[in-house]
């Protein structure tokens, strides 16, 4: 991994010295670091001391203390292509792409033809977000050594960045090819393709990885989104089967729910209220599944639970008003239809209903009006409710002028 200065640096070296490069040799980094350590006491401006020292100090992973060792190599000799690549190393493992990118810059310009600079340097354009430069060093080191899979990946990933998906794909592929290890990275691209709007592209990426819940839940999320909704169902299935969580919970719910299989919804809806009672969308979601199972009464409850969580959601105080007066409770299903109008649901499907109420509990005048101003909102809209409308309308009228 670490680039080690020439032998001849070493044929004239003190004892410390050649003691450290046995020590180093036989991998006794502790041993050749105090060796070193020995040699710069002895001589401080001993550049190859310094530079061995931090490469010993770079095994033991005491990279704050190679990197010091490696400025000072560079500070007695400038421009030494080994220290400059060690020490880039070093600093990007650091997560310091910033001083990284100048000392492996001028190693890539020393050793144009050598394959480690370029891939380095392009690690940390890529650290710092400079997709193109990234994208140009990761061709250079793929020119250098065509079967790296990490700089097919690195290219993938630049040009990914970029927007340019499609054709990044081939080396996130290409990569996977090199290295099996690398094919997880695909998983990357498609949520890419998914965040682009790209909903075919990221599904086919997806369905490559079956036995990966999470990848199965983008797919069935994406099923739901296009509608195929038999087939996510058993995506989903398995994505909850692995984790249970309260996302792939939901999706499974709705994925029964549209493929017809509201026997299956129902209970995971519940499931997903009580796990998040606080939640105003699950609750709207199991109330009208309910509805849907003309379980009007228990339908009823969640819409009510809901408006308290949501109590200006003009909708929701419509829908349990449709669900009291499906359950039989007229005078608190008016009571709701009159709250839903005052937050603006003032609608002609909302005007009917209160019509119809305010008729069956025989308060006549204020069904009249209300049937009377259907009419006029309704405008044809609404045809069969328009000729209920107008028959009521008719026989009230005649009622009152009986009176």
């Amino acid at each position: 991994m670490w680039a080690l200065l020439p032998a001849l640096f070493f044929l004239q070296a003190a004892d410390p010295n050649a003691d450290g490069l046995k020590a180093l040799d036989a991998a006794r980094y502790f041993d050749a670091a105090a060796s070193f350590e020995k040699a710069i006491a002895a001589d401080p401006a001993d550049f190859s001391a310094h530079f061995n020292l931090a490469l010993a100090y770079g095994f033991l992973n005491r990279d704050s203390e190679a990197i010091e060792q490696y400025r000072k190599t560079l500070a007695l000799k400038p421009n030494l292509y080994e220290a400059e690549l060690n020490c880039g190393m070093l600093l990007l493992r650091q997560k310091n792409p910033a001083d990284a990118a100048p000392l492996l810059e001028d190693a890539a310009r020393q050793k144009p033809a050598e394959f480690r600079p370029h891939y380095y340097l392009a690690e940390a354009q890529f650290a710092l977000a400079a997709w193109e430069n990234a994208e140009a060093r990761y061709r250079e080191a793929l020119a250098v050594n065509p079967k790296s899979g990490g700089a097919e990946l690195g290219l993938g990933r630049a040009l990914a960045r970029q927007g340019k998906l499609a054709e990044a794909e081939p080396h996130y592929r290409r990569a996977a090819e090199i290295d099996a290890r690398d094919r997880g990275w695909l998983l990357e691209l498609a949520e890419l393709y998914q965040n682009s709007h790209q909903p075919s592209q990221a599904l086919a990426i997806y369905q490559e990885f079956p036995q990966d819940p999470q990848a199965q839940s983008h797919a069935g999320q994406l099923m739901l989104d296009s509608r195929q909704y038999a087939d996510a169902v058993p995506r989903l299935e398995a994505a909850f089967a692995a984790d249970a969580s309260q996302v792939n919970r939901i999706a499974l719910a709705m994925a029964y729910l549209f493929a017809g299989q509201l026997p299956k919804a129902l209970p995971l809806m519940a499931e997903a209220v009580r796990a998040d009672p606080s939640n105003f969308q699950s609750r709207m979601m199991y109330a009208r599944a309910l509805r849907d199972a003309r379980q009007f009464p228990a339908a009823a409850d969640q819409f009510s639970e809901a408006v308290k969580l949501k109590p200006a959601d003009a909708p929701a105080w419509r829908d349990l008003a449709d669900m009291l007066y499906m359950a039989g409770n007229l005078p608190l299903a008016l009571e709701n239809f009159d709250k839903a109008r005052q937050l603006g649901e003032d609608t002609a499907g909302v005007c009917f209903m209160r019509a119809i109420i305010l008729d069956k509990l025989r308060q006549l005048k204020p069904a009249l009006d209300a049937y009377t101003r259907f009419l006029s909102m309704s405008q044809g809209k609404h045809p069969d409710q328009e000729f209920q409308a107008r028959q009521r309308a008719r026989i009230i009228r005649r009622e009152l002028e009986k009176r």
